[in-house]
């Protein structure tokens, strides 16, 4: 009888864990997509495809990442600077599940012309984001992250 709870309770664990993604998961994923050279190509990336493919359970676990200022090597060709690991998070974030801009940011672009051909929308949105070092848009992506549910 030890034997069969043993066993069920691996099979329950190993269900647990392969479903799930981790901080340090995501978090080393991140660091292998910072190795891209242009915005434009972080959704390219596989580590980024396997961000995506977890799907909306990964936003909570990302949304911890918005306010990470470690610079990455990825250029910016719409503000001609590097990103950040913060924003590269937004940004992946962004793909899984589309951000209301103009309430997270308080800034709304009826035009969408800025950065023609980057597919990355919340890029352009950026300055604004980081003027607190994103801890604002952290604070009303989480809420209206737990809204949207």
């Amino acid at each position: 009888m030890k034997k069969i709870g043993l066993i069920l309770l691996t099979i329950l664990l190993n269900l647990n864990l392969s479903f799930s993604q981790t901080e340090s998961e995501i978090d080393s994923l991140l660091n292998g997509i910072s190795k891209t050279e242009n915005s434009i190509g972080i959704i390219k990336t596989k580590q980024a495809e396997k961000i995506m493919a977890f799907g909306e359970k990964s936003l909570p676990i990302l949304a911890e990442f918005f306010t990470d200022s470690t610079l990455t090597k990825i250029k910016s060709e719409c503000h001609n600077r590097n990103l950040t690991k913060g924003e590269l998070a937004i940004i992946i974030a962004d793909r899984i599940k589309g951000m209301p801009f103009a309430l997270l940011t308080g800034v709304q672009n009826c035009t969408m012309e800025f950065c023609k051909n980057n597919p990355n929308l919340i890029e352009y949105y950026l300055p604004w984001i980081e003027k607190d070092n994103g801890k604002s848009f952290k604070e009303k992506y989480i809420s209206w992250l737990k809204n949207s549910d």
